[in-house]
């Protein structure tokens, strides 16, 4: 069931990309964590408030992934599917990574800007380069490692809990007064569950080039985010740097760095992917060998 679940939600991935509209558990996390945001008013009781309102998301995404176990088939797998291809996204991070390869700077800063939370109006065309290849390289993370790493561990609530706590941690868990104690939780939480997915990334780097160790150990400014863009860096030999919080060697990145990227991105998805694949095949294995046994 795992392994049929997998390989659908990944052709569905593959071949149609992300929903449209508002039929997605993300876009419901995204939903509800705003209305508790809206209800709250700010004060001494922010942590609480913000812990509590993360915890029902979570709960909530707890419950939806229950649901296809209790469908009759082939409903249970149409939804697990669905549900478990709405924790990643392959196809339609490529593609906005892909659309920022233009020209035109103007252009380039306002697609950027749909991929990266900096402020992208005064960029320079590298700076612009080097922020999509970053954004491409993080959300290897988030976007295809780390679900599927709770899937294989924890099945479909995994994935789908992961998920949900990554939603609350874009929303809500900044820095700024509104969210300092609001969404301290939820960005502890997201940096924990990101914690190995964001090293497993870069062992599956290690194989492209001998500088991804080296640029591994320069990587401390962060505790995830910068550990993929280390390990992207070292392969493409370019400069990715955010001002202020991370710079890794390199001449400056164009516009033929991005299409190197992406097709950095996609050798280690399959190779993520392949080691999903093989881990559930002996998992399998294991499970009819141990049923057949006398």
């Amino acid at each position: 069931m795992y392994l049929a679940t997998l390989a659908l939600a990944l052709l569905l991935d593959l071949t149609i990309g992300e929903p449209k509209g508002k039929i997605h558990p993300t876009v419901w996390f995204g939903k509800l964590i705003s209305f508790f945001d809206s209800k709250h008013r700010r004060g001494k009781f922010d942590l609480i408030a913000g812990t509590i309102s993360s915890l029902v998301v979570v709960l909530f995404a707890l419950a939806l992934s229950t649901i296809p176990s209790l469908l009759p088939q082939p409903l249970s797998l149409i939804l697990a599917v669905y549900f478990l291809k709405s924790t990643f996204s392959i196809r339609s991070l490529e593609e906005h990574v892909r659309a920022t390869i233009i020209p035109e700077v103007e252009v380039k800063r306002e697609r950027v800007s749909l991929i990266v939370s900096r402020n992208t109006g005064q960029l320079s065309e590298e700076d612009l380069n080097s922020a999509a290849i970053e954004s491409l390289a993080e959300n290897l993370v988030d976007s295809v490692i780390a679900p599927i790493f709770y899937f294989l561990l924890f099945g479909l609530p995994g994935a789908m809990v992961y998920r949900a706590v990554n939603t609350l941690d874009a929303m809500i868990g900044y820095k700024s007064p509104v969210y300092i104690d609001f969404g301290k939780f939820a960005a502890r939480f997201d940096d924990l569950l990101n914690f190995i997915p964001a090293r497993m990334a870069v062992m599956l780097f290690l194989p492209l080039s001998r500088g991804v160790w080296r640029y591994y150990r320069m990587a401390r400014f962060k505790l995830n985010g910068d550990k993929p863009i280390s390990a992207m860096s070292a392969v493409l030999g370019v400069k990715l740097e955010k001002k202020g919080d991370y710079a890794f060697p390199g001449r400056g990145p164009r516009n033929e760095d991005i299409l190197r990227a992406l097709k950095v991105f996609r050798i280690v998805t399959a190779e993520w992917f392949g080691i999903a694949f093989l881990y559930l095949l002996l998992k399998y294995q294991i499970f009819t060998s141990t049923l057949l046994q006398p």
